[in-house]
């Protein structure tokens, strides 16, 4: 028995996946601190002030779990905010004056559309080798100017029983509607992709390609179906803003970086292999929360932009100094 070994049956299962989440548990745990502290703040804040969160990170949750998927499988998509762009402002557009259960297979068609624009972009980093940052920064021109083609202006409209799915709250009034939906839709898709041979596949890509392609993995068909699902967590991330705001906005906004910060601080590895999902929507929230904390205390709300860019910088190092141990080790 190795001295490793040795140590990881001594700590037994429990501490071994304490150690493994160690970086997520800190985050949540740095999570609750700022809420505790939104509290003191503002001591008003409440169920209300919650919904109105669970609301306004919806879509950027979403879009974090879409950059997690591809930076997983080693790559990078500066594409997503505006395919949110595209798929939002399509569904306003068809769903606009039409009836309920037309706008039911207005989201299917949404959702198969992400599902296409994903393709898209995974076949082009395939099949061109260009790299996925140049390919994927092109595609977001194009996305974002068919979107413009679509709508030149905010506009459009929402069907009622999308806008239900994901505005107030459900069973109790802490309990917002839109944690709920994405609960479902995380654990629906992610949860099955995970365990299955596609999931272990994207992993192996991620933490070495040539090594995954030495055991049989298709490289070229696992990070074509990364950028696919990619596309369909943007498409659920479009409609998800097309609820909230009840219109489609053909401007791709900040999500792109946004979503980059968010997989940065949620522990997931840029060299890719390495990390989930859950962390992401964590750092989610708590990037919005030290925005809200910063507005609360009468502080300049530019600079939380400056506090979120010395966070990534902190973790970033913080992440390759720990490399550099692992490998010294």
């Amino acid at each position: 028995m190795t001295a490793a070994t040795a140590a990881m049956s001594r700590i037994g299962p429990l501490g071994a996946a304490l150690r493994r989440n160690a970086w997520t548990l800190s985050l949540v745990g740095f999570l609750v601190a700022l809420l505790v502290l939104t509290k003191v703040v503002q001591p008003r804040y409440g169920a209300v002030a919650v919904q109105g969160l669970g609301t306004s990170v919806l879509p950027l949750a979403l879009a974090a779990v879409a950059q997690a998927i591809v930076v997983i499988a080693g790559g990078i998509d500066l594409s997503i905010g505006s395919m949110m762009a595209l798929t939002s402002v399509v569904s306003a557009t068809a769903m606009k004056g039409q009836s309920e259960e037309f706008a039911v297979a207005v989201v299917v068609g949404v959702l198969l559309l992400g599902v296409l624009l994903g393709a898209v972009n995974g076949a082009l980093v395939v099949i061109t080798r260009v790299p996925d940052i140049v390919v994927t920064l092109a595609m977001a021109f194009v996305w974002a100017g068919f979107a413009l083609l679509v709508r030149a202006a905010p506009g459009g409209g929402a069907a009622v029983w999308l806008k239900d799915l994901v505005v107030g709250p459900i069973g109790n009034e802490w309990i917002p509607k839109s944690a709920i939906a994405l609960v479902v839709i995380v654990a629906i898709v992610w949860i099955p992709f995970v365990r299955s041979r596609l999931g272990l596949s994207v992993y192996a890509i991620g933490s070495n390609q040539l090594a995954a392609f030495r055991s049989g993995v298709s490289v070229g068909r696992t990070k074509f179906l990364a950028y696919a699902l990619t596309g369909l967590f943007s498409a659920f991330a479009g409609l998800s803003l097309t609820a909230s705001t009840g219109i489609g906005t053909p401007v791709p906004g900040p999500y792109t970086l946004l979503s980059v910060a968010a997989v940065v601080l949620g522990g997931v590895s840029l060299a890719g292999g390495r990390g989930g999902v859950f962390g992401p929507i964590v750092a989610v929230v708590v990037l919005q929360m030290i925005r809200t904390d910063m507005t609360f205390l009468n502080v300049n709300t530019n600079l939380a932009v400056v506090a979120q860019g010395v966070i990534l910088i902190g973790v970033v190092m913080f992440g390759s100094l720990v490399q550099l141990r692992r490998a010294r080790a």
